[in-house]
């Protein structure tokens, strides 16, 4: 039964009273909403919306009918996203999914949790990065500034290409190949990190101002080019590509919950939590829709299954420079994704330090910064290194299980939560309940089902993984043990 034992929300707010250990509280709800809608609007909306629409060899697409899909995924992350907002407004705890998980279904669920959220935000990073680099190197190149392809490819890229192996240099027969701008970008986003969470806020924010023109550049200029002809049909492979559709384009959602790991630098998260996570989340739904509207007006779906379906449909309908924007815009866009996932992983391996599970010097803060320091540099040099070598192929899947994963857990935990402690204070609740926490398992593992098999595969031999490393160390060094 120890492997249960539950962290109280006393004792977890009592961490926060230790100034040795307490983070510096920073950011209102308009920095947080900002900090949502940089997380939500990044890749997913300028590369994968594409796929979703169009379809690949492993699952159909859905047409125009991607409405529909970003509708769907909109009501699973809502249901979520009103569950998070409750336990971020009563527990303003760094630590977001892996925190509510150690207060109500104990220990071991906790770590587990805390595991997964490795998938949603350091290996989402790493995806991120590689897909910012491709973008990077299609600006420079439409500049006419070309970058050595064998300093911008991963491994996989590299052995398959003989053309890049012999462009590279060698030391003996191994040749010299990385992505070396996906490297770089994570080590700048690393560093200015370290030095404050206003100073990040306020870069984040910047960067979102710049994507949302973007956007709306591209919806104004699209707009006059949209043809209904090409809306028809709607759903051309039925239910199931909306499903699909779904379970793809949710990588374009994930992201508001990484506001909850921020809480503990709140100024007043009983009020401002559940404006910036839920307030993100309308707002990206309300974008991303007007801007599907438009692509798939633009041209036929079946030919939206490339890197950059944004820049391409202004090219195709001669607005050049417009794309142009588009691509220089999805650059800032993924840098502020980066921003956000860089800023959320660190503070989930601050949380666990602090309760024993990892050792103590991932819980030192910066004397100067008031930032967790230690574990932003691990993150920001473990996910350069990766970005560096890594293939993005099939990240995202693997990203969005683990997500979903993680929505499923928060939303059973307001369910004990509220039977185990039904009167506690809540300054937010999720309304209907217990319908909306149900409703949000139901349809986060619908989603689920929506991903190939390989990608089940691939998350149960992570999280067996990270059981040897819960018994080897974390287990036995408990503060609650």
């Amino acid at each position: 039964m120890n492997l249960f034992r539950r962290k109280t929300i006393d004792a977890c707010l009592q961490d926060i009273a230790n100034p040795e250990t307490s983070l510096k509280k920073a950011l209102g709800p308009w920095h947080l909403i900002a900090l949502g809608i940089g997380a939500i609007i990044g890749a997913g909306i300028f590369a994968s919306i594409g796929t979703a629409a169009a379809g690949d060899l492993l699952r159909p697409g859905a047409g125009p009918a991607i409405i529909l899909s970003f509708i769907l995924t909109a009501i699973a992350c809502g249901f979520a996203a009103l569950c998070y907002a409750e336990f971020a407004a009563m527990v303003p705890i760094s630590g977001s999914a892996y925190t509510y998980s150690y207060a109500t279904l104990g220990e071991l669920i906790a770590w587990i949790i805390g595991w997964d959220l490795i998938i949603e935000y350091a290996v989402g990073n790493v995806a991120v990065a590689i897909s910012w680099s491709g973008y990077f190197t299609q600006l420079l190149s439409g500049l006419g500034i070309r970058f050595p392809v064998w300093l911008a490819t991963d491994l996989r890229r590299a052995l398959a290409s003989p053309e890049i192996l012999a462009a590279a240099p060698h030391i003996g027969n191994v040749p010299i190949v990385c992505n070396l701008p996906a490297a770089l970008i994570v080590l700048a986003i690393t560093w200015i990190l370290v030095i404050g969470i206003k100073e990040s806020a306020l870069f984040n924010s910047v960067m979102v101002l710049i994507k949302l023109i973007t956007l709306g550049l591209f919806v104004a200029v699209g707009f006059f080019y949209v043809k209904p002809e090409n809306w028809q049909p709607f759903m051309p492979n039925g239910w199931a590509g909306v499903q699909a559709g779904a379970a793809v384009v949710f990588f374009a959602y994930i992201g508001f919950d990484a506001v909850s790991t921020v809480a503990e630098e709140c100024r007043n998260p009983a009020k401002d939590m559940p404006r910036g996570i839920i307030g993100s989340l309308i707002i990206s739904t309300i974008i991303y829709i007007i801007v599907a509207v438009v692509l798939t007006g633009i041209l036929p779906f079946s030919q939206l299954n490339v890197s950059e379906p944004l820049a391409l449909a202004l090219q195709k309908i001669g607005a050049h420079q417009s794309a142009g924007f588009v691509s220089l815009g999805a650059i800032i866009s993924m840098t502020a994704v980066l921003l956000v996932f860089q800023l959320g992983q660190p503070r989930i391996f601050f949380s666990m330090a602090r309760d024993g599970l990892l050792p103590p010097w991932c819980a030192k803060v910066h004397p100067k910064y008031r930032t967790p320091y230690v574990t932003t540099l691990i993150t920001g040099f473990v996910v350069a290194f990766f970005s560096a070598f890594a293939s993005i192929d099939e990240m995202v899947d693997l990203t969005n299980i683990g997500t979903l994963f993680a929505f499923v857990l928060v939303c059973v935990g307001i369910l004990i939560l509220r039977v185990r402690e039904p009167n506690r204070l809540r300054p937010f609740k999720a309304p209907l309940f217990p319908w909306v926490p149900i409703l949000g398992i139901l349809s986060c593992f619908y989603l689920m089902m929506g991903l190939p098999q390989i990608t089940w595969i691939r998350f149960g031999v992570w999280l067996a993984v990270g059981m040897i490393f819960y018994f080897a160390y974390g287990s036995r060094h408990s503060r609650l043990g």
